[in-house]
C-alpha cells in the first residue's frame, strides 16, 4: 500500500524538519504536516508554517530564518498576532505558461494568501479582511537570520544594520534608541524609515541572499504622499533582522483609527528572494510595476477600475504646477494622512496643472490638492472637489477646476507651503535621531535680509524665535492674520506667540486642534502630521517701520517640539 506524505507523517512521526530542503517538482505545493503546521513552496524555496509563525524558510540549501521568529501577521502594535486555523488551496491556474496555486491561511480576522508560481523565487501575498478590529497598525513581516542578512535597503538608505553588541542597555535613551558606544551618535530602528508610496523595493540582504518586498500597487496603504514608515531594522531583544511590510502603519502619525470594510484587500505584493543582487531585484520591480494590477488575481472588484483626470488652475490664473493631488474619502472628516478605511491614490500635477490617476477602483471619492512648493509655494489653501464617481473602464474627466486663493496680500513668508520642512536648516536631512537638538534656543530672522536656510527646521528649546519685518501704510480695511503651517508637532512643548509684545495665541499639546505625532523624536526631519493654524489679530498691533513677531517657547521636552513648514503674515 502506498502512503500519502501526510499519512506517513502521522504513522511514522516524521517531523517538519524532515521535509526536504528542495522539493523535487517545480510545481508549487501545499502539504499539511499535522493539525497546525504546513509546508508550502516550490522547487526553489519552501516554508514550514505553524499556527502563528513561518518558522523555517529553506532557500539555496539554507534555513533563512534560523533562530529568528520567522514570518507572521499582526495588528495594533504587535499586541495581536494572527493564528491560522486552517490552510487550503483556493485556486489553481496557469498564467503566462506558469502554473500557480493560491493558498489561503485562515484566521478569525481574515485570510492571508500566498500565490506560489512554479519556479518563482518567492511568492505573491495579499490579505483579505474578515473581522479585523479598528486599526491602528496592521503588518506582515519577516524576522530572519542575522548572519545571512546583514544589510537593509530602502529607496533612500542602503547600509549595514548596526551590530547587536552596540545595543548597550545603559545607553538606551528612549524607545528602540541607544547612544552609540563611542558617543558619536545614536542607534535607532527609525533611521530606516522611508516614504511609503515612493518605494521601488525594500528589504534585507547579505552575501548570496536577499529578501525583498515589491509593492507596485499602493492603493491599499493608508495615508497620502507624506506617509512614511519604518521598513527594516534589527530587533534589539533578539538580534533578528526585521523586514516590515507596514500595510496599515502609524509610526509617524498623530492618530489612526479605521474601521475596515469586510472584504478589503491589502495587496497583492511580491515577496522576492534572490542572491542579494540589487540590479536583479530592481529589474524585477520594474516588471512588477508594469504588470500591476495583476491579471492572475480572480476578483471582480479588484479589476473594476477607471481613470480620473483634470486640470487645476489657481483663481489668479496661474496653473497649479506640481500640486499634490490626493483621491480619498468623500465628505472627508479626517486629514488625508489619517485616512485608511478604503483605497487611496496619489499623484502630482504637471507644470500646466494637469493630472491623471489611472487604475482607480470603482467608487466615490473626494479629491484634494495642495501646494507642493515651487511656483505655487505661496498657496496656503487646500482644494477640494467632493463626490468624484469612478466607474469600471471609464474616464472621469473633472475638466477645468478653479482653486480659490486667499484674497489677502502677504507681508512676509518664511519657507514654502508644501507640508515639508524643506529649505530650512537641517530640513529633509537623512533620518537621524535627535537632529532637532542642533537647532538654536534663540533665533532672529529679518525679512528681506535673512535666507530661508537661516530658519531651522524644528524648535525644541525654551527661548525666543523672532521675525523682524517692516510695514508701511497698511490699508484701512486690512485684517492681519498669522498663518503657521507645521510639518509636524511632538507633544511636551508650548509656545506663546506675540506681535510687538502682545500675545496673539498659543501652540501647545493637549489641544484638539494640535494633536501630537512622534516625528521629531523618531528620526524624521522632513514631516510628521501636518497642521495649519491661523491667528487673526487687530491691525492696530502693527506699526509703520519695524515690527517683531515672536514664538516664545515656554515649555519643552527633549527632542519634542515644532517642525516648521511655513510662517506667513497676511493682511
Amino acid at each position: 500500500m502506498q502512503l500519502s506524505f501526510l499519512a506517513a507523517v502521522l504513522l511514522f512521526g516524521i517531523s517538519a524538519d524532515a521535509f526536504p530542503a528542495k522539493h523535487a517538482s517545480p510545481e508549487p505545493f501545499l502539504t499539511q504536516l499535522d493539525g497546525s503546521s504546513w509546508t508550502l513552496g516550490n522547487n526553489v524555496w519552501n516554508l514550514t508554517q505553524e499556527s502563528t509563525y513561518g518558522v523555517k524558510l529553506m532557500y539555496k540549501g539554507r534555513d533563512c530564518v534560523g533562530d529568528a521568529a520567522g514570518h507572521y501577521v499582526s495588528y495594533n502594535g504587535a499586541a495581536s498576532n494572527l493564528n491560522w486555523t486552517s490552510a487550503s488551496i483556493t485556486k489553481r491556474g496557469t498564467y503566462r505558461g506558469k502554473k500557480f496555486i493560491d493558498i489561503a491561511f485562515t484566521a478569525v480576522e481574515g485570510d492571508m494568501h500566498w500565490v506560489v508560481f512554479a519556479g518563482m523565487s518567492g511568492a505573491y501575498q495579499y490579505f483579505v479582511n474578515r473581522a479585523l478590529p479598528v486599526l491602528g497598525e496592521f503588518r506582515t513581516l519577516w524576522r530572519l537570520d542575522n548572519v545571512t542578512f546583514t544589510r537593509g535597503r530602502t529607496d533612500i538608505k542602503d547600509e549595514e544594520l548596526p551590530p547587536l553588541k552596540d545595543y548597550i542597555p545603559q545607553n538606551k535613551v528612549q524607545d528602540e534608541t541607544w547612544l552609540r558606544p563611542d558617543g558619536s551618535g545614536y542607534i535607532t530602528k527609525y533611521d530606516f524609515t522611508a516614504w511609503s508610496r515612493n518605494q521601488d523595493f525594500f528589504g534585507v540582504y547579505g552575501e548570496g541572499f536577499g529578501s525583498w518586498y515589491i509593492n507596485p500597487g499602493k492603493d491599499y496603504y493608508n495615508g497620502d504622499h507624506l506617509k512614511q514608515e519604518l521598513m527594516v531594522h534589527r530587533e534589539s531583544a533578539t538580534g533578528d533582522v526585521v523586514q516590515l511590510n507596514m500595510i496599515h502603519g502609524t509610526h509617524f502619525m498623530a492618530s489612526s483609527k479605521d474601521l475596515l470594510p469586510e472584504g478589503k484587500i491589502w495587496g497583492p505584493w511580491l515577496w522576492y528572494l534572490n542572491d542579494g543582487d540589487k540590479e536583479d531585484v530592481a529589474q524585477r520591480a520594474a516588471e512588477e510595476f508594469q504588470s500591476w494590477p495583476y491579471k492572475w488575481l480572480v476578483d471582480e472588484e479588484y479589476h473594476s477600475r477607471g481613470i480620473v483626470t483634470g486640470r487645476l488652475t489657481l483663481s489668479d490664473g496661474r496653473p497649479a504646477s506640481n500640486a499634490a493631488v490626493f483621491l480619498g474619502d468623500p465628505d472627508p472628516t479626517k486629514t488625508t494622512l489619517d485616512m485608511g478605511t478604503d483605497y487611496y491614490y496619489t499623484t502630482y500635477a504637471d507644470k500646466s496643472g494637469r493630472f491623471e490617476i489611472p487604475n482607480v477602483r470603482a467608487g466615490t471619492y473626494g479629491l484634494q490638492a495642495w501646494s507642493n512648493g515651487s511656483s505655487i509655494a505661496d498657496v496656503s489653501t487646500t482644494f477640494l472637489v467632493n463626490k468624484v464617481t469612478v466607474k469600471k473602464s471609464k474616464r472621469t474627466n473633472l475638466g477645468h477646476l478653479t482653486w480659490k486663493l486667499s484674497p489677502k496680500e502677504k507681508l512676509f513668508q518664511i519657507g514654502e507651503f508644501d507640508r515639508y520642512s524643506y529649505g530650512f536648516s537641517h530640513g529633509g536631512a537623512p533620518y537621524q535621531h535627535g537632529l532637532v537638538a542642533a537647532c538654536p534656543a534663540d533665533l532672529t530672522y529679518t525679512v528681506g535680509e535673512s535666507q530661508t536656510s537661516d530658519w531651522c527646521f524644528g524648535q525644541t528649546y525654551r527661548g525666543n524665535w523672532t521675525v523682524r519685518f517692516r510695514t508701511s501704510g497698511i490699508r484701512e480695511s486690512a485684517a492681519p492674520e498669522l498663518i503657521v503651517s507645521l510639518a509636524g508637532y511632538a507633544s511636551g512643548a508650548s509656545s506663546n506667540i506675540f506681535a510687538n509684545g502682545v500675545q496673539l495665541g498659543n501652540m501647545t499639546s493637549g489641544s484638539a486642534w494640535l494633536p501630537s505625532d512622534p516625528s521629531l523624536y523618531r528620526s524624521a526631519t522632513a514631516a510628521g502630521e501636518w497642521h495649519l493654524l491661523r491667528f487673526p489679530f487687530d491691525k492696530s498691533l502693527l506699526k509703520d517701520g519695524w515690527n517683531d513677531l515672536t514664538f516664545n517657547m515656554v515649555r519643552n521636552t527633549t527632542w519634542h517640539g515644532f517642525m516648521w513648514d511655513s510662517v506667513a503674515l497676511e493682511c
